[in-house]
């Protein structure tokens, strides 16, 4: 039985990936105390991923068709057989290296997320998106996330599979994953890493896929922390009916439907917000319980 399962999403990586495994036994090896496995999954690849994994030594989940990153992911997940997982890309972007590093941060904690520094591994576009993401989550969770989107992390298997029913097959399950393990109160760790050039060509559409992972992160953060999306609603709402009340009684001592508005939609986010709230907490209370 392994001690710990490496979980490598591929599509169309037959290039690098071999490099990749080569370079994951090497440091395993000389790491020398573990026991582990490699298992890849090959998300619909048409260029012998399959085939370069399986001789590499790698076990090999392979998916009929591109079902998505967070598709693949989930399915390495409950293939493995190692009590820790370390989720990284095949695409070389991500170095074995780290993995030690990474390793030994998991003690005491649940999940040890590899950081990206800045301007490493990502366009200036990228990374001030990253910047924006973080800082939604850090407000979310009330902590601070030092990089939300990071696919480089060593984690409890008991602990990530408590939330495969939550994570997307996109490549957002990272951010999932993330507020996930914050709001169920499991310590999460940052350590800096260094991200390469990938090898290939990548998969992520910058305009279509921002998009997505910023609703995704609102819809996570209803999901998880409801109070902290609708609150800040109904008091702009609360606020604007006082203002345009102040500013018609002022004017006209009259109290308008426009103040009438604010105020009812004020209200009705506020018990929103509240029942959300009690949703979020029986969901995650449900979750505890499943352990």
């Amino acid at each position: 039985m392994p001690d710990i399962t490496f979980v490598l999403p591929a599509r169309n990586e037959s290039a690098g990936l071999p490099g990749v495994l080569e370079r994951i036994h090497a440091t395993m090896t000389a790491r020398g105390r573990d026991t582990w496995e490699v298992v890849v999954v090959d998300d619909g690849s048409d260029d012998g991923t399959s085939e370069a994994a399986a001789k590499a030594g790698a076990r090999v989940v392979r998916h009929p068709y591109s079902m998505g990153n967070g598709a693949a992911i989930k399915a390495g997940m409950r293939a493995a057989a190692g009590k820790t997982l370390v989720l990284m890309d095949a695409d070389g972007q991500h170095a074995p290296e780290d993995v030690p590093r990474l390793l030994d941060a998991l003690t005491g904690y649940a999940m040890v997320v590899g950081a990206r520094t800045l301007g490493t591994g990502t366009g200036a576009h990228r990374g001030l998106a990253n910047s924006v993401y973080n800082a939604l989550a850090s407000y979310v969770v009330g902590r601070k996330v030092e990089d939300l989107t990071s696919g480089f992390r060593a984690v409890s298997a008991e602990d990530a599979r408590r939330f495969i029913y939550m994570l997307p097959n996109t490549f957002s399950y990272p951010t999932t994953i993330t507020l996930a393990f914050f709001r169920s109160g499991l310590p999460v760790r940052y350590v800096p890493i260094e991200a390469r050039k990938r090898v290939g060509k990548s998969h992520i559409r910058i305009v279509q896929d921002g998009v997505r992972f910023l609703l995704i992160i609102l819809r996570i953060a209803t999901l998880v922390s409801p109070l902290k999306v609708f609150m800040p609603a109904s008091l702009s709402f609360l606020v604007a009916g006082l203002g345009w009340y102040a500013y018609t009684y002022s004017t006209s001592w009259r109290f308008t439907n426009g103040s009438l508005l604010a105020f009812t939609l004020a209200v009705i986010l506020f018990a929103l917000a509240l029942i959300s709230e009690q949703i979020a907490a029986l969901r995650f209370d449900r979750s505890e319980r499943e352990r």
